[in-house]
């Protein structure tokens, strides 16, 4: 079963492009996903310079993009990562053959927001739409925990710098806090009683620093704070997070961070 906060009722028609490797696939799978009222889906399309052209003119909410795209079993992981560049406010999910930890980690360090298994039901790649529009992270036990244990391999070399000092300062830490509990900008501004200007600012300097590009690797550096392996590094005294923590474990943070662009509130 895959992880996401509760699915929320969507009250606006999703506008959703489907990418699959061959063009008879992509437009079964349009028509399936047709049925689904929620969507409003745009005409089908295998060739990947047809799929940028698109989303560039129409601009998708969504875009459900198949690992394997003009005969090379990598080309959606390729354009993952230019639809980041170029259009992030498209929010892409990556469809694999199976659910290999190179696939899945590949696919979120090519900015996928969601993985999607073949072998998965489309009822479920539904609510996997739904869930990546509203701004979460799609994907089930295992890949979550394909995807903990790619970032805890590299977290520790960004949390100090070489003589070991703490990388980010105590306001840094308390918005990196609150990021964890699956906060949005709004929120944090509120609990910390900041604007959301200075909120997303925050949010800059710290993935600047921390050398990331998305809230769940920040989570990520928060749970190693939280263990001692982050801001035990340094003589300076932790400031208590600010209010009761609503989140307890790695795979928690992960299904409870919101939206991973910065600006997002």
């Amino acid at each position: 079963m895959a992880h996401a906060i509760s699915l929320p009722e969507v009250s606006e028609v999703i506008r959703v492009l489907a990418a699959d490797s061959t063009r008879m696939n992509s437009q079964l799978l349009a028509a399936a996903l047709e049925r689904d009222k929620r969507f409003q889906v745009l005409d089908p399309m295998s060739d990947s310079q047809e799929l940028m052209a698109t989303v560039m003119r129409e601009k998708p909410a969504v875009v459900v993009i198949s690992a394997e795209l003009d005969d090379d079993r990598t080309k959606g992981f390729q354009i993952a990562r230019e639809l980041r560049a170029l259009q992030p406010e498209t929010r892409v999910v990556l469809l694999l053959d199976s659910s290999e930890r190179s696939q899945v980690v590949q696919a979120f360090r090519s900015g996928a927001c969601g993985v999607f298994c073949r072998s998965e039901s489309l009822k479920s790649l539904a609510k996997c739409i739904c869930c990546v529009h509203q701004g979460q992270i799609w994907a089930n036990s295992r890949e979550l925990g394909y995807l903990l244990e790619a970032l805890g391999e590299a977290l520790p070399l960004r949390a100090v710098d070489a003589q070991g000092t703490v990388l980010l300062s105590r306001r840094e830490q308390d918005v990196v806090r609150c990021v964890a509990e699956g906060l949005s900008n709004r929120e944090i501004a509120q609990r910390l009683g900041l604007t959301e200007h200075t909120v997303k600012n925050y949010l800059f300097r710290i993935f600047d620093k921390l050398g990331v590009s998305k809230r769940v690797e920040v989570v990520l550096y928060a749970y190693s704070m939280g263990n001692g392996d982050g801001a035990a590094e340094s003589n300076e005294k932790k400031p208590p997070l600010p209010g009761p923590a609503k989140v307890t474990s790695p795979t928690e943070m992960l299904t409870r961070f919101p939206a991973p662009a910065v600006g997002q509130g």
